[in-house]
């Protein structure tokens, strides 16, 4: 009896089987449409639901839990942290073999063990390499946009894209298009730069190689990301005229010429609407206008930003219901928890059927477009052939050396003689080999300390100095072994807060508990679902100690008012609504003895910040460490200081000089007279009126790569000739900002009363070890009509004695216009590269596409008239320009 069962078991499961492979959707001879259908047919409302939604994770808290299937997964080291610093502890994976065959292991049970068998897309960020273990660190995104080189970037993304694939990720959250337009902005570094041409070439070149090989990729974040006073996804409030001309093209040149098969949506946004739900940017001009077959997915936890952020959703499941109505297709959460906040409207018709088979349509179509129904595994064996490849590494160099940009060289000091003996390189970033933001741990980093001694050995001794690094530390917050409260004879770390729904610590607490310590960014959010967001008060009472015996400061950094009383004395008070503020009071502690400390804090607006500080156990050193540098710089014969910024996601800037004492520390070295490089490392611009004329040399590396101190230590010494160009261009101070090349001509002055309007450094500038000369410019036509093209050309000539590359960029101005158009606009640019004394003629096409204007109707159009046509080194250094005319 029991062998029949079995026999009758088996029987089933191969009948089944077998009619599972008659399905239509399983049928690969079949139209994508026809098999999208039939699937989409079978789909209970749950099934479609998790086709909708995207999280971080694998299946180690438990397969049942994704019985319905779901769109993908960000799969990632165990321990790793993405930019921002979250900690994605969600997989078993540790490297790249791990990662596939963890990949693989997820596909069989979504493929064998769900009802319908739909494969899973997994995904990750690939800014500039993929941000995991074993996998190449390209230089930054702004870094391989400075090489301005289109064809070289194809050779990195298809790099990129081969380790990605390998592991079995087949969508990536990346490029990042948005237009730099004003430097504050913490996320420069991920993007290309300020000019939409250029940010286009470089998005299509990036993208392309990834979607030809099958990975999805997934431009962000649309349609802009950085507001007023260059904050990061802070409220965009322009006309669609400024959308349409600078913003959109990168993205619709991914879309139409790179292949892109998804889109990210902003946190912010748009004219009141937000990005997630914004229904004229999803519905009307990505979908409809622009014909977008692909899907929209929300940044990480954006689609709830409709109700906690833009306060235009009651709630989570309203807010989910908005922002599909209004044209997403994907919600993008970092939890399985949070799919309860946003299904209840998928399934009580707040959402259309529908709208909710549209979505799932678009997305079950690329999975079907990428092969997963019938190929849902990678070849494990491919992963060790991409990931660890010198060749890539090799890559990672030529990336590094094309990067980067030559501001200054009085005198030639560049590049530094090999005969040299001594050499003093000050600066941790000289140390630490930093890659920037959305970056994996890169492969044996070479930081330039080790990169000179690669290329130097003993021949040059170099004398390190950290000096004195890109912030001072002059207090911390007060650890939680250092406070305590004590109650009913128990003795707990931190101190006992008291949380009131008013601003005048009045009536009974709402929340009474242990707050370990007290260092609070409840910018967000409130302290606690029972405390108002934006009007509450805290009383914290407790013991405080001190490790040591001596004089110090203690005291408050936060916003808003605040009191702290010490022993029952009231030391620093500071009750008042105004701005973020530091205050901090002499005390004497005694070693390891217990002092009565209260604190009182209010905040009648939101956004707060708030941090119990002192100065016990911080060595304020920096003085001697610049001290110590200029004696290294003193038995030097040139010093190389390595200068960086602090930067990223939520790192906007308001001031854009070197942080911490660094501009004192290049002064101090600079005055000892003895020839001194500046290295920067950064992803984006920096102002040096303090500095700037006190040294003869400065290198911009911006976040190299991890081979970027191999690199840099070629150019230094000359092994190679730099020829970067800034994609950004650097303001002198702050207050010029937003300022780019490309605006449309001002009704009388850009000036200041007390400062110059122009740039210290203009978009597209960069010099050279060598010369260059431009000469006979001619045009195989200079009248034609508005639906022809022409072709310029022009001799460039290597006139110095050092090969070297030039990147030669055209500019274009329509004359007179009848609406206000650029002073001018970059449509075209060539790096070559020259032997000393050698001279080559190049062209440009000029496409009725480089002539056009958005019209008083919105409409791209060609409108006859003349043209000037300039040709140059940058967007300021203009060396030849002739007027061409365009007719009917």
């Amino acid at each position: 009896m029991k062998k029949y069962i079995v026999f009758i078991g088996v029987l089933l499961s191969f009948l089944q089987t077998t009619g599972q492979s008659l399905l239509p959707y399983k049928n690969p001879k079949l139209p994508v449409e026809k098999r999208v259908k039939d699937l989409l047919a079978r789909m209970t409302p749950e099934e479609k639901f998790w086709q909708l939604f995207m999280i971080p994770g694998d299946l180690s808290d438990g397969k049942e839990k994704y019985k319905n299937g779901i769109f993908g997964f960000q799969v990632s080291a165990k321990g790793s942290t993405d930019a921002a610093g979250q900690l994605l502890n969600y997989s078993a994976a540790s490297n790249a073999g791990e990662t596939a065959k963890l990949i693989n292991k997820m596909q069989h049970y979504f493929v064998d063990e769900t009802r319908l068998g739909i494969p899973i897309i997994a995904f990750d960020e690939a800014l500039h390499g993929l941000v995991r273990d074993g996998a190449t660190a390209f230089p930054a995104a702004i870094g391989l946009a400075a090489g301005w080189d289109t064809t070289f970037m194809k050779t990195v993304a298809t790099a990129i894209a081969h380790e990605t694939k390998s592991r079995g990720i087949r969508q990536i959250l990346s490029p990042v298009v948005n237009i730099a337009s004003d430097v504050r902005w913490g996320r420069v570094e991920e993007t290309y730069g300020e000019d939409p041409f250029l940010s286009s070439a470089m998005g299509v070149a990036f993208v392309s190689p990834f979607e030809q090989m099958g990975v999805v990729t997934t431009p962000k974040h649309f349609l802009a990301n950085s507001g007023d006073g260059g904050r990061d996804s802070y409220p965009i409030d322009i006309d669609e005229r400024l959308l349409r001309e600078i913003y959109l093209p990168p993205f619709t040149a991914c879309f139409e010429r790179g292949g892109s098969r998804s889109v990210m949506t902003a946190y912010n946004s748009i004219n009141g609407s937000p990005s997630t739900a914004n229904n004229w940017l999803l519905n009307e001009v990505l979908k409809k206008q622009l014909n977008f077959k692909g899907f929209v997915i929300t940044d990480a936890s954006a689609t709830g930003g409709a109700n906690v952020l833009h306060y235009t959703a009651s709630d989570y499941a309203d807010a989910g219901a908005k922002a599909m109505n209004n044209g997403l297709d994907v919600i993008f959460q970092t939890a399985w928890e949070h799919h309860a906040l946003f299904m209840p409207a998928f399934l009580d018709g707040r959402i259309s059927t529908q709208t909710i088979d549209a979505a799932v349509d678009r997305v079950l179509r690329i999975k079907f477009e990428l092969g997963l129904f019938e190929n849902p595994y990678t070849n494990e064996e491919e992963v060790n052939k991409w990931n660890g490849n010198p060749e890539h590494k090799q890559l990672a160099k030529k990336a590094s050396l094309k990067s980067m940009v030559l501001l200054k060289n009085e005198g030639h000091l560049l590049p530094i003689k090999k005969s040299i003996k001594t050499m003093a390189l000050i600066g941790t970033d000289a140390v630490e080999a930093r890659l920037g933001g959305y970056s994996g741990p890169g492969n044996n980093k070479v930081s330039i300390l080790q990169g000179l001694k690669n290329k130097l050995g003993k021949s040059v001794d170099i004398q390190y100095a950290a000096g004195c690094g890109r912030s001072t530390q002059q207090w911390v917050p007060v650890p939680a072994t250092n406070l305590s409260f004590t109650s009913n004879g128990k003795t707990e770390a931190g101190l006992l807060g008291q949380y009131f729904n008013n601003v005048q610590l009045s009536g009974a607490p709402v929340l009474t508990r242990i707050d370990k310590e007290i260092n609070f960014g409840w910018t967000l959010y409130s302290p606690a679902p029972e405390v108002n967001y934006d009007f509450y008060s805290v009383k914290w009472a407790g013991k405080i100690k001190s490790p040591a015996a001596g004089k110090y400061q203690l005291g408050i950094e936060g916003n808003d008012g605040y009191r702290l009383y010490l022993n029952d004395k009231l030391i620093v008070d500071n009750w008042k609504s105004q701005t973020y503020t530091t205050q901090l009071a002499d005390v004497y502690f005694e070693k390891e003895k217990d002092y009565n400390i209260r604190i009182e804090f209010f905040e009648s607006q939101g956004y707060a910040r708030f941090k119990l500080i002192w100065n016990v156990g911080v060595a304020n050193d920096w003085q001697q460490k610049i001290k110590e540098a200029v004696a290294a710089a003193k038995k030097s014969d040139v010093a190389v200081i390595v200068a960086g910024i602090e930067e990223g996601e939520s790192q906007d800037r308001a001031y854009l000089g070197l942080p911490g004492h660094q501009e004192e520390l290049i002064e101090q070295v600079a005055a000892t007279g003895k020839p001194v490089v500046v290295v920067l490392i950064g992803g984006s611009a920096i102002t040096m009126s303090k500095w700037i004329n006190r040294v003869p040399a400065i290198l911009d590396a911006w976040y190299p790569g991890e081979d970027g101190g191999n690199a840099i230590a070629d150019v230094l010494f000359g092994d190679y000739n730099p020829a970067g160009r800034l994609p950004i261009t650097f303001p002198v101070f702050e207050g010029q900002l937003p300022l780019v090349y490309n605006h449309k001509p001002t009704g009388r002055t850009d000036d200041y009363a007390n400062l110059n309007g122009q740039p210290l450094f203009p978009f597209g500038f960069g010099l050279s070890y060598t010369s260059f000369e431009y000469s006979n410019l001619r045009f195989d036509k200079k009248q034609w009509a508005k639906n022809d093209s022409a072709k310029v050309y022009c001799t460039i000539k290597n006139t110095g004695s050092v090969d070297g590359d030039e990147v030669v960029q055209l500019y274009i101005r329509d004359v007179l216009s009848s609406l206000a158009q650029p002073v001018k606009q970059l449509k075209g640019f060539q790096r070559l590269s020259l032997k000393a004394g050698e001279a080559k003629e190049i062209s440009f096409n000029i496409t009725p596409g480089l002539l056009k204007l958005l019209d008083a109707n919105m409409q791209w159009i060609v409108e006859p008239g003349e043209f000037r046509i300039m040709i140059g080194a940058s967007s300021k250094d203009i060396r030849l320009r002739e007027l061409v005319k365009v007719v009917e």
